[in-house]
Protein backbone atom coordinates (compact mmCIF):
# COMPACT_ATOMS: atom_id res chain seq x y z
CA UNK A 1 0.00 0.00 0.00
CA UNK A 2 1.36 3.41 -0.99
CA UNK A 3 1.38 6.19 1.59
CA UNK A 4 0.36 9.71 0.62
CA UNK A 5 0.90 13.12 2.21
CA UNK A 6 -1.78 15.70 1.37
CA UNK A 7 -0.59 19.31 1.20
CA UNK A 8 -3.37 21.86 0.71
CA UNK A 9 -4.54 24.87 2.70
CA UNK A 10 -8.23 23.99 2.33
CA UNK A 11 -9.34 21.58 5.04
CA UNK A 12 -12.55 20.65 3.22
CA UNK A 13 -10.61 19.64 0.11
CA UNK A 14 -8.16 17.60 2.16
CA UNK A 15 -11.06 15.81 3.82
CA UNK A 16 -12.59 14.95 0.47
CA UNK A 17 -9.27 13.73 -0.90
CA UNK A 18 -8.70 11.58 2.17
CA UNK A 19 -12.07 9.89 1.69
CA UNK A 20 -11.36 9.31 -1.99
CA UNK A 21 -7.85 7.97 -1.55
CA UNK A 22 -8.45 5.86 1.54
CA UNK A 23 -11.26 4.12 -0.37
CA UNK A 24 -8.65 2.75 -2.80
CA UNK A 25 -7.22 -0.66 -1.88
CA UNK A 26 -3.66 0.36 -2.77
CA UNK A 27 -3.57 3.91 -1.38
CA UNK A 28 -3.44 5.33 2.13
CA UNK A 29 -3.32 8.93 3.38
CA UNK A 30 -0.54 8.96 5.98
CA UNK A 31 -0.75 12.65 6.83
CA UNK A 32 -1.91 16.14 5.99
CA UNK A 33 -0.37 19.61 5.97
CA UNK A 34 -1.86 23.03 5.33
CA UNK A 35 1.32 24.98 4.57
CA UNK A 36 4.85 24.39 3.31
CA UNK A 37 6.58 24.33 6.72
CA UNK A 38 4.21 21.68 8.03
CA UNK A 39 4.55 19.81 4.75
CA UNK A 40 8.33 19.60 4.98
CA UNK A 41 8.13 18.48 8.62
CA UNK A 42 5.51 15.85 7.80
CA UNK A 43 7.46 14.64 4.78
CA UNK A 44 10.58 14.18 6.89
CA UNK A 45 8.67 12.35 9.62
CA UNK A 46 6.43 10.15 7.48
CA UNK A 47 8.64 9.51 4.43
CA UNK A 48 5.57 9.05 2.23
CA UNK A 49 5.61 7.38 -1.16
CA UNK A 50 3.83 10.34 -2.73
CA UNK A 51 3.18 13.98 -1.86
CA UNK A 52 0.01 15.47 -3.34
CA UNK A 53 0.86 19.16 -3.43
CA UNK A 54 -1.19 22.29 -4.05
CA UNK A 55 0.67 25.26 -5.53
CA UNK A 56 -1.27 27.94 -3.62
CA UNK A 57 -0.23 27.72 0.02
CA UNK A 58 -0.48 30.40 2.70
CA UNK A 59 3.12 30.95 3.82
CA UNK A 60 5.02 29.79 0.73
CA UNK A 61 4.11 28.69 -2.77
CA UNK A 62 4.04 25.01 -3.52
CA UNK A 63 6.59 25.60 -6.27
CA UNK A 64 9.07 27.04 -3.78
CA UNK A 65 8.45 24.14 -1.40
CA UNK A 66 9.23 21.36 -3.89
CA UNK A 67 13.04 21.37 -3.44
CA UNK A 68 12.68 21.25 0.35
CA UNK A 69 10.18 18.40 0.08
CA UNK A 70 12.56 16.50 -2.18
CA UNK A 71 15.31 16.93 0.41
CA UNK A 72 13.07 15.95 3.33
CA UNK A 73 11.74 12.82 1.60
CA UNK A 74 14.09 11.91 -1.26
CA UNK A 75 12.21 8.80 -2.29
CA UNK A 76 8.80 10.51 -2.38
CA UNK A 77 7.15 11.25 -5.71
CA UNK A 78 5.55 14.69 -5.96
CA UNK A 79 2.29 15.20 -7.82
CA UNK A 80 1.04 18.76 -8.13
CA UNK A 81 -2.73 19.13 -7.73
CA UNK A 82 -3.76 22.67 -8.64
CA UNK A 83 -6.31 24.95 -10.25
CA UNK A 84 -3.65 26.62 -12.42
CA UNK A 85 -4.11 25.39 -16.01
CA UNK A 86 -1.09 27.23 -17.37
CA UNK A 87 1.76 25.41 -19.11
CA UNK A 88 4.15 27.91 -17.53
CA UNK A 89 3.36 26.48 -14.12
CA UNK A 90 3.87 22.97 -15.48
CA UNK A 91 7.37 23.82 -16.69
CA UNK A 92 8.27 25.46 -13.39
CA UNK A 93 6.91 22.54 -11.35
CA UNK A 94 8.80 19.94 -13.37
CA UNK A 95 11.98 22.02 -13.27
CA UNK A 96 11.67 22.24 -9.48
CA UNK A 97 11.44 18.46 -9.19
CA UNK A 98 7.76 17.52 -9.43
CA UNK A 99 6.84 14.22 -11.10
CA UNK A 100 3.36 15.11 -12.28
CA UNK A 101 0.80 17.86 -12.71
CA UNK A 102 -2.96 17.38 -12.51
CA UNK A 103 -5.79 19.91 -12.32
CA UNK A 104 -8.29 20.10 -9.48
CA UNK A 105 -11.10 20.02 -12.02
CA UNK A 106 -10.04 16.52 -13.05
CA UNK A 107 -12.46 13.70 -12.39
CA UNK A 108 -11.82 11.41 -9.43
CA UNK A 109 -10.83 8.56 -11.75
CA UNK A 110 -8.28 10.75 -13.51
CA UNK A 111 -6.71 11.83 -10.22
CA UNK A 112 -6.39 8.22 -9.09
CA UNK A 113 -4.88 7.29 -12.45
CA UNK A 114 -2.41 10.17 -12.16
CA UNK A 115 -1.37 9.11 -8.66
CA UNK A 116 -0.81 5.52 -9.71
CA UNK A 117 1.13 6.56 -12.81
CA UNK A 118 3.46 8.76 -10.77
CA UNK A 119 3.90 6.02 -8.17
CA UNK A 120 4.94 3.67 -10.99
CA UNK A 121 7.72 6.09 -11.85
CA UNK A 122 5.97 7.70 -14.80
CA UNK A 123 5.60 11.39 -15.56
CA UNK A 124 1.97 12.52 -15.61
CA UNK A 125 0.66 15.78 -17.04
CA UNK A 126 -3.01 16.64 -17.43
CA UNK A 127 -3.97 15.88 -21.07
CA UNK A 128 -5.06 19.44 -21.94
CA UNK A 129 -1.76 20.81 -20.70
CA UNK A 130 0.17 18.09 -22.52
CA UNK A 131 -1.27 19.33 -25.80
CA UNK A 132 -0.27 22.90 -24.96
CA UNK A 133 3.27 21.85 -24.10
CA UNK A 134 3.67 19.80 -27.26
CA UNK A 135 2.45 22.65 -29.44
CA UNK A 136 4.96 24.95 -27.78
CA UNK A 137 7.96 22.64 -27.47
CA UNK A 138 7.88 20.46 -30.57
CA UNK A 139 9.41 22.08 -33.64
CA UNK A 140 7.09 22.72 -36.53
CA UNK A 141 7.39 19.99 -39.13
CA UNK A 142 8.98 21.38 -42.29
CA UNK A 143 6.95 21.11 -45.49
CA UNK A 144 7.64 18.04 -47.60
CA UNK A 145 8.80 20.35 -50.43
CA UNK A 146 9.27 24.10 -50.96
CA UNK A 147 6.15 24.07 -53.13
CA UNK A 148 4.04 23.16 -50.09
CA UNK A 149 5.20 26.32 -48.31
CA UNK A 150 3.33 28.43 -50.87
CA UNK A 151 -0.24 29.58 -50.49
CA UNK A 152 -2.84 28.21 -52.89
CA UNK A 153 -3.02 31.53 -54.74
CA UNK A 154 0.78 31.73 -55.07
CA UNK A 155 0.78 28.26 -56.60
CA UNK A 156 -1.96 29.18 -59.07
CA UNK A 157 -0.11 32.28 -60.20
CA UNK A 158 3.27 30.56 -60.59
CA UNK A 159 1.83 27.68 -62.60
CA UNK A 160 0.22 30.15 -64.98
CA UNK A 161 3.44 32.16 -65.24
CA UNK A 162 5.34 28.96 -66.04
CA UNK A 163 2.79 28.20 -68.77
CA UNK A 164 3.53 31.51 -70.41
CA UNK A 165 0.58 33.65 -69.37
CA UNK A 166 1.18 37.38 -68.90
CA UNK A 167 0.32 39.22 -65.70
CA UNK A 168 -2.71 40.80 -67.40
CA UNK A 169 -3.96 37.42 -68.64
CA UNK A 170 -3.51 35.86 -65.19
CA UNK A 171 -5.32 38.80 -63.61
CA UNK A 172 -8.30 38.27 -65.88
CA UNK A 173 -8.26 34.51 -65.39
CA UNK A 174 -8.12 34.71 -61.57
CA UNK A 175 -10.17 37.89 -61.19
CA UNK A 176 -7.26 39.78 -59.64
CA UNK A 177 -5.50 43.03 -60.41
CA UNK A 178 -2.20 42.84 -62.36
CA UNK A 179 -0.44 44.37 -59.35
CA UNK A 180 -1.78 41.65 -57.05
CA UNK A 181 -0.70 39.01 -59.55
CA UNK A 182 2.81 40.48 -59.54
CA UNK A 183 2.85 40.42 -55.74
CA UNK A 184 1.94 36.71 -55.68
CA UNK A 185 4.51 35.96 -58.38
CA UNK A 186 7.31 37.80 -56.59
CA UNK A 187 6.51 36.32 -53.20
CA UNK A 188 6.19 32.80 -54.57
CA UNK A 189 9.46 33.03 -56.49
CA UNK A 190 11.24 34.27 -53.36
CA UNK A 191 9.91 31.36 -51.31
CA UNK A 192 11.14 28.92 -53.94
CA UNK A 193 14.49 30.66 -54.28
CA UNK A 194 13.96 31.23 -58.01
CA UNK A 195 15.31 34.31 -59.84
CA UNK A 196 13.94 34.00 -63.37
CA UNK A 197 11.00 32.70 -65.37
CA UNK A 198 13.30 30.11 -66.94
CA UNK A 199 14.17 28.81 -63.48
CA UNK A 200 10.46 28.71 -62.63
CA UNK A 201 9.67 26.74 -65.79
CA UNK A 202 12.41 24.25 -64.97
CA UNK A 203 11.12 23.92 -61.41
CA UNK A 204 7.59 23.34 -62.73
CA UNK A 205 8.84 20.67 -65.12
CA UNK A 206 10.87 18.94 -62.41
CA UNK A 207 7.81 18.78 -60.16
CA UNK A 208 5.25 17.89 -62.85
CA UNK A 209 3.32 21.11 -62.24
CA UNK A 210 2.48 21.71 -65.91
CA UNK A 211 0.68 18.43 -66.54
CA UNK A 212 -2.49 19.37 -64.64
CA UNK A 213 -5.35 21.02 -66.48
Amino acid sequence: MSSILLVDDHAVLRAGLRLLLDAQPDLHVAGEAEDSRAAVAQAAALQPDLILLDLSLTNCSGLAAIPSLRTAAPQARILVLTMHDDEGYVRQALAAGAHGYVLKRAADAELIAAIRAVLRGELYIHPALTRQLLEELLPQMPPASPWESLSEREREVLVLVARGYTAAEIATRLNLSPKTVETYRTRGMEKLGLRSRAALVQFALDHNLLTST
